[in-house]
């Protein structure tokens, strides 16, 4: 059972950088308090296909949820609760 320990190990690393590199390559919006509470938005709901800005925000979303899954499994194995 170590290989299932190394595997994990391995894509946890994978999802990590690719999370880093994910994040690094967003752009900042720039907009501030005022942005948020009542500035325009800059994405339209009225277009048909995301732009890359928001396919990379959704990417991002899911490496994230991939990176938290794997850092649980990650701390189970070191624990030794489960494996």
């Amino acid at each position: 059972m170590a290989w299932l320990r190394y595997i994990v190990y391995g894509l946890h690393f994978l999802v990590s950088v690719a999370l880093i590199v994910l994040v690094i390559s967003q752009t900042t919006k720039h907009e501030g308090l005022g942005g948020t509470i009542g500035g325009a938005s800059s994405t339209s709901s009225f277009r048909g296909r995301p732009g890359f800005e928001e396919q990379l925000a959704r990417y991002t979303g899911y490496v994230a949820t991939a990176f938290m899954f794997l850092s649980l499994l990650v701390f189970m194995l070191v624990e030794k609760r489960w494996l």
